[in-house]
């Protein structure tokens, strides 16, 4: 049995976030073309357009912010790297959490201290788990600061409940920890009318910087912007500061033509929300009909609640799968991932044990091969009814059988 994921390194290798698998908005490419022929580049934290129109959908979602307390990078990786050298110290995370996390804590030098999460969903720490850490970690010698959490997650596509987030924030609140949420896939919920999403910034708005990645529901993957809402005061004024120096010192500046398309896309038109209700609708189908197919085959898995995937738990197979060579996350990564012609990231990605049988599945790879395929699922009274999305979900069915 292997103790690390030989010559698969977490940075290198590390899955992105996954592909809606749909063709991007002709609104939004006409937008991102019209920007193209300008030669300046967007100033470091965004140009005022973007901030505004940052500023304009945290407003909407019930958390106003002005224009000087928001910053925009290239991808919320550079982000989130930013924010954890401006702050210091020790980080903490759920475990499992989002596979990018942990690389831009370590390509500084901190220690990262995985957190377990409840039983009932992901991407937010259990309270007493996390203030053991704490103290255990600072009986150690070390300075945990930042707590990066998430309320819709991914890998496990859960949303927590609004108590068991707020038992996390309080926990964290009371050891002295800045939060990080990561509402990357908030705008993605499966069932919107049905789920209570709740930011931590409503909760101790002092102590929370709001993190989110535009390719979760609004820009395609290759035109990199994340956005950022920091604390109201002081103290959140000079973090935000020390976060923008070190953008400015990485060159990680937003490209004219995508601060354009962002700045258009986080206006929320009509094109923009209608193309994102449909996108949600679909993937909520088509993983609910995966979600079924790995139940029936006897795997564990949490109901998907929001983004373009799911998390699944393969060790009520172990036995049959060892039969096959099988016998942790790296080789299931590999068994799965020729078999179903897309990837499927084992669970040691994403922070959990290399020996468990977890592997994130992504639906946008089920919605079709070519544009016509996606766009006729898209369009599709019931794309499940489809002949390609058939053929897909029978072959998930037959990869787990």
């Amino acid at each position: 049995m292997r103790t690390e994921p030989e010559g698969h390194g977490p940075v290198r290798y590390g899955p992105p976030l996954p592909e809606p698998g749909l063709p991007v908005l002709p609104e939004l490419s006409a937008v991102l073309a019209g920007a193209a022929g300008r030669a300046h580049a967007e100033p470091p934290g965004g140009s005022p357009a973007l901030r505004d129109a940052a500023s304009g959908y945290w407003g909407r979602r019930g958390l106003p912010v002005e224009r000087g307390h928001v910053v925009a990078a290239p991808g919320a990786a550079p982000l989130l790297l930013a924010l954890t050298a401006a702050l210091g110290g020790d980080v903490l995370l759920p475990r499992p959490c989002p596979a990018w996390w942990a690389p831009q804590v370590r390509l500084l030098g901190r220690a990262v201290y995985p957190v377990p999460t409840p039983a009932e969903c992901g991407g937010v720490p259990d309270p007493y788990a996390l203030m053991e850490t704490v103290r255990r970690v600072r009986a150690e010698g070390g300075t945990p600061r930042l707590l990066v959490l998430s309320v819709a997650d991914d890998p496990t596509a859960t949303v927590p409940p609004p108590e068991v987030l707020h038992e996390a924030v309080e926990a964290a609140a009371g050891e002295g920890l800045h939060i990080v949420s990561d509402e990357t896939w908030r705008d993605t919920l499966h069932r919107p009318h049905d789920t209570v999403l709740v930011s931590p910034a409503e909760m101790a708005p002092e102590r929370v910087t709001a993190l989110a990645d535009l390719s979760g529901a609004f820009l395609p993957p290759g035109w990199p912007a994340a956005v950022a809402r920091f604390p109201a005061g002081a103290q959140g004024a000079a973090l935000r500061a020390r976060t923008l120096d070190v953008l400015t010192a990485l060159g990680a500046c937003v490209a004219a033509p995508v601060g354009a398309a962002a700045s258009y896309a986080l206006g929320e038109p009509d094109e923009i929300t209608d193309r994102l209700a449909r996108a949600s609708s679909l993937h909520a189908r088509v993983a609910a009909a995966a979600h079924h197919a790995v139940l029936a085959a006897g795997a564990l898995a949490r109901p998907p609640a929001a983004g373009r995937h799911l998390y699944v738990d393969l060790g009520p197979l172990r036995t049959a799968l060892a039969a096959r060579g099988v016998g942790d996350s790296q080789d299931l990564e590999d068994y799965l991932g020729e078999r179903l012609s897309m990837p499927a990231p084992g669970g040691h990605r994403f922070g959990d044990d290399l020996a468990a049988l977890h592997v994130r599945l992504a639906t946008g790879p089920l919605l079709g091969a070519d544009r016509q395929e996606r766009l006729a699922s898209l369009t599709a009274p019931d794309a499940l009814e489809l002949p390609h999305v058939k053929r897909a979900l029978r072959k998930l069915a037959a990869a787990f059988g």
